[in-house]
């Protein structure tokens, strides 16, 4: 279902926690499509995106191209891997 493109005026929405997270109640009106979303800033304000979800393989091969390539260290990442200590058990 296509985004409505209609401006509507600002209204106010209450927030709360929910776990260690800050969460927005949505008003009916502003409802968003789908479970997922990308948010991020702009200067002081927030910007919440619904995440369109491909309907086929070739939309879903363009959008992994937009992302951009992983680098080594998030494939791999840094562990702690010191081996313990012998300890006596006698």
């Amino acid at each position: 279902m296509p985004t409505p493109t209609v401006t509507s005026r600002p209204r106010e929405a209450k927030l709360f926690r929910n776990n260690r997270s800050q969460a927005v109640r949505i008003p009916a009106e502003f409802e968003l499509q789908g479970d997922r979303v990308l948010i991020h800033r702009e200067g002081g304000r927030l910007i919440i995106e619904p995440i369109a979800k491909p309907t086929n393989i070739v939309e879903l091969l363009a959008e992994w191209r937009k992302e951009p390539p992983l680098s080594p260290e998030d494939l791999f990442p840094a562990i702690d891997d010191t081996p313990a200590q012998p300890e006596d058990i006698f």
